[in-house]
């Protein structure tokens, strides 16, 4: 009698573990917002993101950190008479001209980038087409005080596009970027300023282009700007300064941008992943590099976010709605902040005059992409882009 007690004992503890079992297979997990790519199973690309390590938390961004070692407090002394440009930037009407994105894969006309309704593109230095009605400006490449693109051609290049932006160089703050310590990077700055104003004295010459512009990176320009006057006995020309809206972590060994080259042992900004898309942050890095450029004698400047984007992937939770918010977001305040102080005056002094997003597609941070890179189809962010653009 016993054991049959025993033996009914033993199925009961069984059915009670089965309908347990079943019950946890049938809870749900997260679902991904409808119409939202799946997203990727294989590890985040390079050290910009970190590897997954459970759960990411959201910690307060610390006040502007006080330098472990010494800087100056006061801007460095500024000559009266900047270089200044025979003709600045006449912004029209039409808000279409401020809205770009990067051609990160150097193929503008495989992608119906006329849908989005942008007026500009970021991309390389190549004999490439411009889709009509779509201004292209270009990065040439860098990396320490060395020139990556080939020079031979390069002016005839720099001749047959007149009036055009140069950029000179991609994220010279980050050493797995264009790697450059304040010293090269204004000597490689010198150099390629006086070959493109000498091909064509119309064209605009861009400096910065750094990741993202924190106090530490800010720090690391007014070296590039020492370092110039030191090289060439001449404040800087700058005919425009970019920026790029990244908002990662600013730490020596890991994931995000770490700390620029030449200047180790300075603090940054100890950012979390969940920190990608705080627009406050975005509004308020922009909003001190204007004032950083008056206080250098750059105010009469135009000022333009070469790149911005959300970089963590979509297993971080940055849907595409999430996305979507934060890039519109951006655009709504970058349309509207004005300061008469800092802004720029030929602009009705707004802070920024121009953007662009990353990326027209990509395949290293596809999070931002407005395109699928190989069906070339519209993305569902894509759609958020040009319907904020068909809106106004």
């Amino acid at each position: 009698m016993r054991s049959w007690r025993l033996l009914l004992l033993c199925l009961a503890a069984l059915v009670v573990a089965g309908a347990g079992a079943l019950v946890l297979t049938r809870l749900p997990g997260p679902t991904p917002p409808e119409d939202t790519p799946s997203p990727p199973t294989e590890a985040p690309p390079q050290r910009l993101v970190p590897t997954p390590t459970g759960e990411h938390r959201w910690t307060p961004v610390p006040a502007d950190p006080v330098p472990s070692v010494p800087v100056p407090t006061s801007p460095p002394t500024v000559p009266p008479a900047l270089p200044t440009v025979e003709l600045p930037w006449q912004v029209p009407p039409d808000d279409r001209w401020r809205f770009g994105a990067v051609d990160r894969l150097s193929d503008l006309v495989s992608y119906d980038v006329a849908a989005l309704g942008l007026g500009w593109a970021l991309t390389g230095v190549g004999d490439r087409p411009a889709p009509a009605g779509i201004e292209l400006v270009y990065l040439v490449g860098v990396h320490g005080d060395t020139i990556t693109d080939r020079t031979d051609g390069l002016a005839e290049f720099i001749r047959s596009r007149p009036g055009a932006l140069w950029q000179v160089g991609n994220e010279p703050d980050v050493s797995w970027q264009a790697n450059c310590t304040p010293e090269q990077y204004a000597r490689v700055y010198g150099a390629l300023y006086r070959l493109i104003k000498a091909a064509d004295p119309s064209a605009r010459v861009a400096a910065g282009a750094v990741s993202q512009p924190t106090p530490l990176r800010r720090r690391y320009l007014d070296a590039v700007l020492g370092a110039y006057r030191r090289e060439y006995g001449d404040a800087m020309p700058v005919d425009v300064w970019t920026v790029h809206g990244a908002l990662v972590r600013e730490e020596p060994d890991q994931w995000g941008v770490g700390i620029p080259p030449g200047m180790d042992g300075q603090p940054g900004e100890l950012l979390e992943v969940q920190d990608n898309d705080r627009l406050d942050l975005f509004q308020q890095h922009l909003a001190d590099f204007r004032v950083w450029m008056r206080d250098r004698g750059y105010r009469d400047r135009p000022l333009v976010v070469t790149e911005f984007s959300i970089l963590m992937p979509f297993s971080y939770g940055f849907y595409t709605p999430r996305v979507g918010a934060f890039m519109t977001g951006a655009f709504d305040w970058m349309l509207t902040a004005t300061s008469p102080e800092t802004g720029y005056p030929a602009d009705g002094n707004r802070l920024v005059q121009r953007w662009a997003w990353y990326a027209i597609a990509a395949a290293d941070y596809p999070t931002g992409n407005l395109f699928h890179p190989e069906s070339h189809q519209m993305t569902p962010l894509g759609r958020i882009y040009a319907d904020y653009l068909a809106g106004r």
